[in-house]
């Protein structure tokens, strides 16, 4: 499967200073075979608050829409 980053994407992740390694880490051992958005939350040594990644599959193609650090009180 091909990731692409969208612009948002790629604006968010410098605003929170979050690399895409990092995203690309969160992404690796989800299961993205289902067709449509999906939304992950997870803890990532390293940051304070929980990363969520919004990313739309279509076809091969996942996207990753937006990533950021989750507000205090709002934990998994």
């Amino acid at each position: 499967m091909k990731i692409k980053f969208s612009r948002h994407a790629k604006r968010r992740a410098k605003l929170y200073n979050i690399s895409e390694s990092v995203i690309l880490e969160v992404l690796e051992n989800k299961d993205l075979s289902h067709q449509g958005i999906h939304e992950i939350v997870e803890d990532v040594e390293g940051f304070k608050y929980p990363l969520k990644v919004v990313v739309a599959v279509e076809n091969d193609i996942i996207t990753v829409i937006t990533s950021y650090s989750l507000k205090k009180g709002r934990k998994v």
